[in-house]
């Protein structure tokens, strides 16, 4: 069991995609954790003590030990290089095959999470906060369908991963984002429903997802496999 450095893990946000990915990922790796399931625009976020942490008040956010990490992406690509050794979990060393890592993790937050799911979210899940912006949800959509026939197209040459026959943070990324343009009905190419099938399979995904289910307030712990 690895332990945390200098302390306590702790993992704090629940509810949505992005806090999914740290979830996962800890999991992946059989990480023992504290789970704070505090969830977007509920206040929670909010509170000094979390500011303090996280001045952008957004989840996810990871403490491990006195070391503090937010953004998803971040939190996943930290996890697997510092303790992924063990489960080849570890990003790439190698120049060119780290830089194809990096490309695949970069187009999932920007391609398809920046750039698209997130106006959907903005302005279809929460237009009452940000407003109906119709022409924008188009755009979003059609972009998001024209990315994922290029992932296709580029699973096609590597598969059954985006690396290959090595499974990474990068397929915990793109997952997470394909598995939210299913939820808002985006036709993805049979392709990536495979893939799906293949990535959300694993045990690892399936004990994230409840972790990541807010069933109340509490707090919760995850203990390592012994």
């Amino acid at each position: 069991m690895a332990e945390a450095k200098n302390g306590t893990r702790v993992l704090w946000g629940a509810g949505s995609a992005r806090p999914l990915r740290a979830h996962w990922m800890l999991h992946e790796l059989e990480l023992s954790y504290d789970s704070r399931p505090i969830r977007s625009r509920s206040g929670e976020t909010l509170t000094p003590e979390y500011t303090r942490l996280n001045p952008s008040q957004k989840i996810p956010t990871l403490q491990d030990g006195d070391f503090v990490l937010s953004e998803s992406a971040a939190i996943v690509n930290y996890l697997a290089t510092a303790y992924g050794a063990s489960k080849n979990l570890c990003p790439p060393a190698a120049v060119m095959e780290r830089a194809r890592y990096d490309q695949w993790c970069f187009f999932a937050m920007m391609e398809l999470d920046a750039n698209t799911l997130y106006i959907i979210r903005r302005h279809e899940d929460l237009k009452e906060i940000y407003g109906e912006a119709p022409n924008a949800l188009q755009t979003a959509r059609e972009c998001f369908a024209k990315q994922a026939r290029a992932a296709a197209e580029r699973l096609a040459a590597t598969g059954p991963f985006v690396l290959g026959e090595r499974f990474t943070g990068a397929d915990i990324l793109l997952t997470t984002c394909l598995a939210g343009a299913l939820r808002r009905k985006i036709e993805l190419p049979g392709a990536l429903h495979d893939y799906l099938q293949r990535t959300t399979a694993r045990a690892a995904y399936q004990r994230a997802v409840a972790a990541n289910t807010p069933r109340s307030s509490a707090d919760r712990k995850f203990a390592a496999p012994r």
